[in-house]
């Protein structure tokens, strides 16, 4: 029923969007579209595969909709698609100037939590070895102030230094080193001038001595119990002082480039969120998390009012400082992206009708709500900025370039130029140690096609034991290199499966996956046959591609929500 639906709905849109582009081309038509009849020379094709070229109406081979009429756009350039001027404010379509050397502030949403910080952290230790008689701070989490007493021990070792203090007092006179020696060896036990005074004025020994805590804070960990017989320097409190706390948050590493020591973070916490905080980056961790691809970046925060608590989640703004890029500067909206392909649709100046381009850009840094982009853009250019999926889907319909229907581009060349043909320099015996990596591959996607999260946990790490059993040592020179490079994106592709306990994570993680093994499949001959399929709704509807040994549609992304959902783009064939 589902697939029904789905249908439908497509047809509806692909009626509207063919609707547009035949808007305005005509004015003289017949207004009863329903007894439209056919033409010798009119093209028919399919709303959702326009590989599909009839001279009649019917049905489409692949998916059963009803085939619409293919407009034949003016433009001999596939690259552009050309609309009419109601077309155009239908669509609501709006362009931004492309500009350079932009100023921008960096605003960069961040999650973490709060910590302790680490250089308030110390130890309450007894300076006398003995036995403890009493405590007066007994439970995890309680206050202590610094010079307040602690504990009381009881000490043989001190009673046996206060009765040579006492007989060092009766011939000071006589022999006034070996009383300062005496007063000196209470002093190294932390026993004060007035202690030792009151020692000598009563001449009594005082048979226990109260500890008193050196720092301030809150007890994290008891070590000590009354009776306990503690050596001297032995510890009997660990303290965390929390006047001053980290607020710790992780950065992908996109973003790093984006954050620098002294940038302002504004934060709130889930607790308090109609609180906001304000502090400074003081340190980012120089070392990457290799699972997480992020770093931990630090700011310090006062909490004399105790509001903050370690271990709350906070969320935060990071305010950088003013970026100044040299490079192209496009709002984010202005991108689509599928696969490994960032595109942007570019109006061209100078047009009788309304023409869009498109482009293939490569993406820099993200600044703010905008991209930098380092190639395919020019300075003075408009880029559609609103309305460019509406212009994608109706070049979808004209079988012209878009994010589904790549085409070789003049100024690029065909998108298998950027994969290295080393098939018929590649050993076999590699080739078969790739096939099992191959095999593991296909584990996961029908685990994923089952929506198994621990299957495909234990696919992903058998495909990790599969590479790390390759002999990179079969294979020399530039396909080494390469083998090296891809093998290290399919580690860290997997890992990322393996370790994520969402489905929705593992089927993000699975198309990077798909589209490295896709290169490796490609690039080495592996496989024997297999089929390369592309589902659209993927990846948040920017399009998810996968391999398969088999022909029939299994959707890996979406399982038995949408199980046939997608449509086979190449068959692969190797010896």
């Amino acid at each position: 029923m589902k697939k029904y639906l789905l249908s439908a709905g497509f047809l509806v849109i692909g009626v509207f969007l063919g609707w547009l582009l035949f808007a305005g081309s005509n004015s003289n038509e017949t207004a009863n579209e329903h007894n439209h009849t056919a033409d010798a020379n009119e093209i028919w094709t399919c709303s959702m595969h326009p590989q599909i070229r009839k001279n009649e109406p019917g049905a489409c081979p692949i998916c059963g909709m009803d085939l619409i009429p293919l407009d034949e756009n003016s433009s001999d350039n596939p690259f552009v698609l050309e609309m009419s001027e109601e077309a155009v404010k239908i669509s609501q379509i709006q362009t931004t100037l492309v500009g350079g050397s932009n100023s921008q502030n960096s605003e960069l949403e961040l999650s973490g939590k709060i910590e302790v910080n680490e250089t308030n952290s110390a130890s309450l230790v007894t300076h006398i070895p003995g036995r403890i008689e009493k405590l007066y701070v007994s439970y995890t989490g309680e206050k202590v102030n610094k010079g307040q007493k602690i504990a009381s021990i009881y000490s043989p070792t001190l009673i046996t230094a206060q009765k040579e203090l006492l007989e060092a007092q009766k011939i000071k006179d006589s022999q006034p080193q070996l009383f300062e020696a005496a007063k000196n060896k209470l002093k190294y036990w932390k026993i004060t001038k007035s202690q030792i005074q009151e020692i000598l004025s009563q001449e009594e020994v005082i048979e226990t001595f109260n500890i008193y805590a050196a720092y301030s804070g809150v007890v994290n960990e008891r070590k000590v119990s009354v009776g306990d017989y503690k050596q001297e320097g032995n510890v009997l409190f660990e303290i965390q002082n929390l006047n001053s706390l980290w607020v710790v948050f992780d950065v992908y590493e996109k973003d790093i480039s984006t954050v620098n020591v002294g940038d302002i973070i504004s934060f709130s916490t889930t607790s308090n969120p109609g609180k906001n905080y304000e502090s400074r980056i003081v340190f980012i961790d120089p070392v990457l998390n290799g699972q997480t691809r992020t770093a931990k970046v630090r700011a310090e925060i006062s909490n004399t009012a105790s509001n903050l608590k370690p271990e709350m989640f906070v969320r935060g703004k990071l305010i950088g400082n003013e970026v100044k890029s040299s490079e192209i500067v496009v709002p984010k909206s202005a991108v689509m992206w599928t696969g490994t392909r960032s595109v942007v649709y570019v109006q061209l100046e100078n047009t009788e009708i309304p023409s869009f381009e498109y482009r293939e850009v490569v993406l820099g840094v993200s600044i703010g709500n905008n991209y930098e982009i380092k190639s395919g853009l020019s300075v003075g250019e408009y880029v559609v900025t609103q309305g460019a999926f509406v212009i994608d889907a109706s070049a979808q319909l004209n079988n012209q370039a878009s994010m589904m229907n790549q085409f070789s581009s003049p100024d690029k060349g065909n998108a298998s130029d950027d994969i290295p043909d080393y098939v018929s320099s590649t050993s076999k015996e590699f080739k078969k140690q790739l096939e099992l990596v191959l095999n593991s591959y296909y584990a996961i996607k029908e685990s994923l096609v089952n929506s198994d999260i621990k299957q495909a946990s234990i696919a992903s790490n058998k495909l990790l034991s599969n590479l790390q059993k390759t002999d990179m040592a079969l294979i020399k020179g530039a396909a080494h290199i390469y083998w090296m490079k891809k093998m290290n994106e399919l580690t860290a592709q997997a890992k990322s499966i393996e370790n994520n306990e969402e489905i929705a994570e593992q089927r993000k993680a699975f198309t990077q996956l798909s589209s490295t093994m896709i290169v490796v499949t490609k690039a080495f001959g592996i496989g024997g046959k297999s089929y390369e399929m592309y589902c659209p709704m993927a990846n948040n509807k920017k399009g998810g591609f996968w391999l398969s040994n088999e022909n029939n549609i299994r959707n890996p992304y979406y399982g038995d929500k949408m199980l046939g959902c997608g449509e086979i783009k190449n068959e692969l064939k190797f010896n």
